[in-house]
């Protein structure tokens, strides 16, 4: 298609320094990409609990050593992804390291897993959030889904806006959360017993703390995780030094998550803290902390805020992993254009759409998703570790046996956590992702398969031969005589060799001298370009004319066969539904009926034209 504007300008190169300012700082990469890491502290821990409380007083006593293991798988994710950020300054992750040093499907799955969970990590985060607020106003429950569909909107129309401006948005949020579990874990540290009694939930009959059950409070605990690899996913977002801001970044959160999963866990064993029913284990903690006054409910409200915001960090991820996919021809490439506040436009409405699909499928219920959730993710850790472990291998740079050493130990235990929570969750939905997965990486290999056969198609990468003139027939459809007209047939003289205007009567009994009527026009015009009249009996643009270029094929006295549809640009948006769509009618129908016909849509606009 040939679509042009009688006005065209040309474009200019867009400003570094403007483009700079569209792009993340420390703080706002923090808020922008951390949000699902930082909210996990309100359902992570409880993970944990509500496995052990099966096994009564004697699983809780738990609680702490299976903490502390989560924070030394933490602390080792944090040291391992500060390192792909290093070897991988363009982003990507898991899917990044997997491609280079474990080959195409491996990272496949990796960008597979890792899509699955970013779309996931966006519904929970949501309906997580709306849960809270349904909880604390009962009336909202009905309405649940409609709510979250909201949300979503919100989140996704603070995304188009721009990356570092809906950045901005959730600095403050961020920092009031850090600020509020800084009260919950000092004010809960500094008194000797709870502020309000908390209730204790037992079972009557506990079950024997075995290895397989601290197994699974490890896993289910480790949904505390998800969000890490986010900062190392989108490392192009940074403003310059992109990588130093990075690792910054990424540090910032280990430390900052890793403090609040350990003051959250001394408080749960110094105040006894069980599951609740339908008070949440962080809700008894900030009651043991500070009470039930005003400021219990605005930690409350700022825990709520938190959680919706965490779907944010999908929205900084996913676009940029669909923008190398793209880029690397296993999605397609509308994926990698970015508007022009350093917006991947298509990859934010992608998931919007997905995960809008998974809230109304799951009637907003957070525990339909979460037996789905935090697999994905385990995933890319393990094959990036794997990965960053070759990377070292092959380097051999200073202390590469160390970093390696710490790889190696975060492939360990993240397999371990695979198995583990494919074991506990296979049968309440893993399957799903197990199943999804494979259909992404079928999916990708599709893609790359048709760009393969494009690319043969026009010899990308080899030197094409060599251009040569070739003659041409523009072929102009005309349905009157107007300014619209004139420009067409001026465009059609600039571009071949012949001009035919052509003109479609319909046979009509009342009118039966509307041929004669255009033809003396046409000879009074005195354009000098040939008219040929098509009959037809239907009131149908496209079937005349599509039979008369077949004619002109079947001559083959020329080359190069052109048919120009004339346009008229519409003054106001709105002004669209005033027009006929001839040219889309016209387009569709040479398209479908033609084999080596050249359309070009020209759509003027009135506003250049002179007055004479």
């Amino acid at each position: 298609m040939c679509l042009m504007t009688s006005n065209a300008t040309a474009a200019r190169p867009a400003n570094d320094d403007d483009e700079e300012r569209h792009r993340l700082t420390a703080l706002e990469g923090l808020a922008a990409l951390s949000l699902d890491a930082l909210s996990s502290v309100a359902y992570g821990p409880e993970a944990i609990l509500i496995v052990l409380v099966v096994a009564g007083a004697a699983g809780l006593r738990y609680a702490m050593p299976i903490t502390i293991a989560i924070v030394v798988l933490l602390a080792v994710l944090v040291v391992s992804y500060r390192q792909v950020i290093a070897a991988f300054p363009n982003g990507g992750g898991a899917y990044a390291v997997s491609k280079r040093h474990l080959g195409t499907w491996p990272s496949l799955v990796a960008a597979a897993s890792l899509i699955v969970d970013y779309i996931l990590n966006a519904a929970v985060g949501i309906s997580a959030g709306i849960e809270a607020v349904t909880s604390a106003f009962p009336s909202l429950y009905g309405g649940r889904v409609w709510l979250c569909l909201a949300a979503l909107a919100l989140i996704t129309a603070a995304n188009l806006w721009g990356v570092a401006e809906s950045a901005r948005l959730f600095i403050a949020p961020t920092v009031a959360f850090i600020a509020a579990m800084a009260v919950v874990i000092v004010g809960g540290l500094l008194r000797s017993h709870p502020a309000v009694p908390l209730p204790r939930n037992l079972p009557s009959v506990a079950q024997t703390v075995g290895l397989l059950l601290l197994l699974k409070a490890f896993a289910s605990g480790c949904s505390a995780l998800t969000g890490v690899e986010a900062i190392a996913n989108s490392v192009p977002e940074f403003r310059r030094p992109r990588e130093r801001r990075a690792q910054h970044t990424e540090m910032w959160l280990g430390i900052i998550l890793g403090v609040m999963l350990l003051g959250l866990a001394v408080l749960i064993r110094k105040f006894d803290v069980t599951p609740a029913g339908h008070v949440t284990v962080l809700a008894e903690l900030t009651k043991a902390a500070v009470g039930n006054g005003v400021i219990f409910y605005v930690i409350q409200i700022i825990t709520l805020v938190l959680l919706v915001l965490a779907a944010n960090t999908s929205f900084g991820g996913l676009p940029v992993l669909a923008s190398l996919l793209a880029d690397d021809n296993f999605l397609p490439h509308v994926f990698h254009l970015k508007a022009e506040r350093q917006v991947h436009r298509y990859g934010v409405g992608v998931l919007a759409v997905a995960a809008a699909a998974l809230l109304i499928a799951s009637r907003g219920d957070t525990q339909a998703l979460i037996p789905l959730f935090a697999i994905g993710v385990f995933v890319g850790f393990t094959l990036s570790q794997v990965g960053m472990v070759r990377h070292w291998r092959g380097e051999r740079g200073p202390g590469w046996e160390y970093r390696a050493a710490i790889n190696g130990l975060g492939a360990v235990l993240t397999f371990v956590a695979i198995i583990i929570e494919l074991i506990s969750k296979f049968a309440e939905g893993a399957w799903v992702v197990v199943l999804l997965i494979p259909l992404l990486v079928a999916g990708f290999s599709a893609v790359h398969r048709a760009y393969d056969r494009i690319g043969a198609l026009l010899g990308i990468g080899q030197l094409p031969p060599s251009p040569h003139r070739e003659r041409s027939l523009v072929v102009v459809p005309v349905l009157g005589l107007s300014r619209l007209t004139a420009e067409a047939i001026s465009a059609a003289l600039s571009l071949g060799d012949d001009v035919t205007a052509v003109n479609i009567v319909y046979d009509d009994p009342e009118n039966p001298d509307a041929e004669d009527r255009f033809r003396r026009l046409w000879s009074q015009w005195d354009v000098r370009v040939p008219l040929v009249t098509l009959h037809a009996r239907r009131r149908s643009l496209g079937p005349p004319i599509v039979d008369y270029l077949r004619t002109l094929e079947d001559a083959d006295t020329h080359r190069r066969l052109v048919v120009l549809i004339a346009e008229l640009e519409p003054m106001r948006p709105w002004e669209w539904i005033l027009h006929n769509q001839r040219g889309l009618v016209l387009d569709h129908a040479i398209r479908t009926g033609t084999a080596n016909v050249v359309i070009c849509r020209i759509r003027f606009r009135p506003t250049t034209w002179s007055s004479d």
